[in-house]
């Protein structure tokens, strides 16, 4: 692959793996020039990038083997640090994704069709089953009782582009203070409480949840938490199965106990909520 790139780029530009789990990633360099080559990237980097969402796509080109290679803008930067992701500025770039109609008739264009709740909970039922996890843990089966439970206020939400994977490693903070949402490879059609409840659970004290969700347009209420802790507790029952199926014991007690803590919170919860 190094070789080919040096061949399309020309033989003064020195290319190098960029790392990443893939492997499928490069770094070019000619005299102040770089650029960030990448195989097999979603057409749908294109209007990523015209948005401004992501660093700036410079050219495509596909390979003899029909695999396509992307050049974006290299920029010098870090990713956030975990603290970080508590900064409004991180609400208003979701706010940003999540409300372009043209993110959204790009993905729908190639193919991506929106993933319902209802849609979701038959997947992991049915997952669970086939690895025979339905009914071997307390946890698991209580898990089940409620998203049951809290479906139908999951119903009849507006469904927009998410990027589906919302950690710090994937923000990119540039010198210059630009902030760009980078890895696209696991982005979705949904309820949009899957990006910001990622980052809610993850990132942010439950005391500053008001100001962070005010910062992206909307407000907390009963019914918002209740969306949040639904797709919590699909992301740990699929992080379950992940660890089962691979053999992860210690992975997977460690999601059981997740499973417990947001059990306890739903628990919590007032009884209106469950109400249709």
């Amino acid at each position: 692959m190094v070789n080919w790139l040096k061949r399309v780029l020309g033989s003064e530009w020195e290319v190098v793996p960029a790392g990443g789990l893939t492997g499928d990633a490069y770094l070019a360099t000619k005299d102040n020039q770089r650029l960030f080559l990448k195989r097999n990237s979603s057409p749908f980097l294109a209007v990523l990038s015209a948005e401004g969402i992501v660093p700036k796509l410079i050219w495509t080109k596909r390979m003899e083997n029909g695999d396509v290679i992307t050049a974006q803008e290299w920029l010098e930067g870090r990713e956030l640090k975990p603290v970080e992701m508590q900064h409004l500025r991180v609400a208003d770039l979701l706010r940003k994704i999540h409300q372009s109609s043209e993110l959204l008739h790009m993905l729908m264009r190639l193919g991506k069709k929106p993933i319902t709740s209802d849609e979701s909970f038959d997947t992991i039922k049915k997952r669970l089953l086939q690895i025979d996890l339905h009914h071997t843990h307390e946890q698991i089966n209580l898990a089940l009782i409620n998203l049951e439970k809290l479906l139908p206020i999951t119903r009849k939400q507006k469904l927009v582009v998410c990027h589906g994977d919302l950690n710090h490693n994937n923000l990119l903070l540039t010198e210059e203070g630009n902030l760009y949402l980078i890895d696209w490879d696991n982005a979705l059609i949904a309820d949009p409480v899957i990006d910001y409840g990622m980052i809610l659970n993850s990132y942010i004290p439950q005391e500053n949840w008001h100001e962070w969700l005010n910062q992206y347009g909307i407000a907390t209420d009963g019914h918002l938490l209740g969306r949040m802790h639904w797709y919590l507790l699909l992301d740990a029952l699929h992080y379950l199965c992940w660890h089962k199926e691979r053999d992860e014991g210690v992975k997977f007690v460690d999601r059981l106990h997740e499973l417990q803590v947001l059990n306890n919170q739903i628990g919590n919860f007032s009884l209106d909520l469950f109400a249709e």
